[in-house]
């Protein structure tokens, strides 16, 4: 196992920012810690790096117990969102830096330094300084220095958090495709579900210091163990289970909160018996799919996604009169399937 956290805990005076966390990540694996601000996701990080102490617990690092360990014993590679690169420093000098610092031989460290010019698809920009590259070109030296000491783990906090939309989903593809060649156990940082879907082998996602689950992406998203887990992966109608939308679609006794995927709201321009009354509101475009916003008779508001052949059939319009359902709908602790 590449890293194991056992009943750790990490308090800042009254606020706890972990609270007795237990998590095992695979060597070799590529895990996101996801959750919302203040959900602890950063503290942990920083707890496996080496950057604060635990109040309690134990951080075990690729089998040995690294709790008390400096960060520099502890053979890790960090990557933070703003780079940290030495403006003063080329690109080689910045890759290498860790290598001077162990007394690399220097035709070693050269090749190194080469080989992972390379692999971060920067050949033939070693000799230019931080600030004649792109932020995603940056991002990309800082992810090659954290490498150039082949660490056992590498630690990354929000590694692209301060990119525009287009640059970070081009670098999420890419860190995908380098951590399949190098195989190095990573864990990263993210409040973005997007991302930690996209590049993860395993998400954990966290809440008020705490692990909600840890699975898959699509154990978290098809099998969400918690409402919170439901609510903060994927796009989600809660509704209160009196709501008319559920009567005579199997919930036999109601819940406080029901859970309702837009896409497992089923719309039809005609009634059928299980189906309830709504009108459409307002109609997006978002590509690929099309977002219809509908106002139930109670005045309860639900979001419809509906594939692009699904509305040309529907041909809905703001103000047209539907009819709804839930195809699939989730109460917690309980699950049901309609």
């Amino acid at each position: 196992m590449g890293i194991v956290v056992q009943e750790v805990s990490k308090g800042f005076g009254s606020f706890q920012a972990v609270d007795q966390v237990n998590l095992e990540v695979e060597t070799g694996s590529l895990v996101a810690l996801l959750g919302p601000s203040g959900s602890g996701k950063s503290t942990l990080l920083r707890l496996i790096a080496g950057l604060e102490t635990p109040d309690a617990g134990r951080i075990i690092l690729t089998g040995r117990d690294a709790t008390y360990e400096t960060v520099q014993e502890r053979n890790i590679g960090f990557v933070f969102q703003h780079y940290a690169l030495f403006k003063h420093m080329n690109v080689r000098e910045n890759i290498a830096f860790g290598l001077s610092l162990r007394k690399t031989p220097k035709k070693a460290a050269q090749r190194r330094v080469e080989e992972l010019l390379e692999l971060v698809q920067l050949k033939g920009l070693g000799d230019r300084y931080p600030s004649q590259l792109s932020g995603g070109q940056r991002q990309r030296v800082a992810l090659a220095r954290a490498l150039a000491v082949e660490p056992k783990v590498l630690l990354l906090d929000e590694p692209f958090g301060a990119l525009d939309a287009k640059v970070r989903k081009d670098l999420r593809a890419w860190l995908r495709r380098m951590h399949d060649e190098v195989h190095v156990t990573t864990v990263f940082v993210t409040h973005d579900q997007e991302e930690a879907m996209e590049v993860a082998d395993k998400i954990v996602v966290m809440n008020k210091g705490r692990v909600e689950q840890v699975g898959t992406p699509a154990e978290i998203y098809d099998n969400p163990a918690t409402a919170f887990v439901m609510s903060f992966i994927g796009p989600v109608n809660v509704l209160p289970g009196t709501s008319r939308i559920f009567e005579g679609n199997g919930f036999e006794s109601p819940h406080p909160e029901v859970f309702v995927r837009p896409q497992d709201v089923v719309v039809e321009v005609e009634p059928n018996g299980s189906t309830v009354s709504a009108r459409v509101n307002r109609v997006i475009h978002l590509g690929w799919e099309v977002q219809a916003e509908l106002i139930l008779d109670d005045g309860q508001v639900v979001t419809a996604h509906l594939t692009r052949d699904r509305f040309d059939e529907l041909q809905l319009a703001p103000q047209q009169r539907v009819y709804v359902k839930p195809k699939e709908a989730r109460a917690f602790p309980l699950y049901y399937s309609i």
